[in-house]
């Protein structure tokens, strides 16, 4: 990991001759991955793709010893990916600002099951299922309690969740937009070692997104009620081994038109075993309904399900991935045709 220290703010406003050990750290870490993916039953263009991140990490500390952390990641040539600023009080635990997919909130457990390299839905063969996200969409601000016996209670607000990250200065929306305010909640319990059988992590959360009366399609005043979202949990860790299962709905409120999708209920399962410091592989399985209103309706409840089978091996700072991936029902679309095998070859490079 390469480090710039002691940035001062003279260097933030473009003179990096000057240096202040009182204006904290500033890090930068990353890392680059070529992969070669094959799929079958599509055509495959060029498959060798290439994958450059950074995560900038800014720290700094008040007079209170209260602490900040500013988080940047720049990842898969985008301008960024994710950010976000989070204060450490002492006693009053921390205070998030984050942008769209920040983390913030039940958006931090969309799939949080046992790998060796990536979710189901993340090994270069998209499976198209419809996640849970809540205020973490959009930009928002969280706070989490202290933990206490291994217990955290974090709650996250997006004032408008419309799914865009905005920068500073601005703002986003306008009248056309539908969809208002946030709220989600989140209780993760880490149990730490049971008697020295092992740990578990539970985990349990619940988002509400209020929605405008403005887009009833019909004349009935439920027509349309607000998006709601929950999800739960656990992973249970016995040395080597982790095993987890965990399951999310999300209502989007469409009561009365045939034709609207009513929500998708998303059932996944992971284990992982590290055979030895360098070498893991696991399995997981990731299963999805879209629902309609009415099961009259000529598309009526499809379901998808993707498998993954993954292998890494790290030598030193460098990491060699294999993933092989099936889907049936790709996108929701039924037929042989939206059925999907994949391969991905990955070779990760840390600096």
């Amino acid at each position: 990991m390469n480090k710039i220290t002691k940035i001062g703010l003279s260097a933030l406003c473009g003179s990096l001759a000057s240096v202040s050990a009182n204006a904290g750290t500033l890090s930068v870490a990353g890392g680059a991955t070529a992969t070669y993916v094959t799929n079958e039953g599509t055509n495959n263009g060029n498959p060798i793709g290439l994958s450059s991140g950074m995560t900038f990490t800014g720290a700094g500390e008040l007079d209170n010893g209260t602490t900040f952390t500013l988080t940047m990641t720049h990842a898969d040539q985008d301008a960024w990916s994710a950010g976000s600023i989070a204060i450490v009080t002492p006693s009053f635990g921390t205070f998030t600002i984050a942008s769209a997919n920040g983390g913030n909130g039940i958006d931090a457990k969309d799939d949080v099951m046992p790998t060796a390299w990536e979710e189901t839905d993340g090994a270069g063969l998209t499976i198209g299922h419809d996640k849970i996200s809540g205020s973490g969409a959009s930009m928002n601000i969280g706070w989490s309690l202290p933990t206490v016996l291994g217990t955290t209670l974090s709650v996250a607000y997006a004032p408008r969740n419309n799914g865009s990250q905005v920068t500073d200065k601005s703002a986003s929306g306008s009248a056309a937009e539908h969809k208002g305010q946030s709220y989600d909640a989140l209780l993760d319990i880490n149990t730490g070692d049971l008697m020295d059988l092992g740990s578990v992590n539970l985990f349990a959360g619940y988002s509400t997104t209020e929605r405008y009366p403005d887009t009833k399609s019909g004349t009935q005043p439920d027509s349309m009620s607000d998006i709601e979202e929950a999800v739960g949990g656990a992973i249970f860790t016995i040395g080597p081994l982790k095993i987890g299962g965990q399951a999310s709905v999300e209502w989007l409120g469409n009561e009365q038109t045939a034709s609207n999708v009513a929500g998708y209920r998303n059932v996944a399962y992971g284990i992982s075993f590290n055979v030895n410091d360098d070498l893991s592989v696991s399995y997981g399985t990731n299963e999805s309904k879209k629902g309609f209103v009415s099961a009259n309706t000529a598309t009526g409840t499809v379901y998808g399900k993707a498998e993954s089978l993954q292998l890494a091996y790290t030598m030193g700072g460098a990491t060699v991935k294999v993933a092989r991936t099936q889907v049936e029902d790709q996108n929701y679309t039924t037929g042989t045709s939206s059925d999907r095998d994949g391969m991905t070859l990955a070779l990760s490079l840390a600096f």
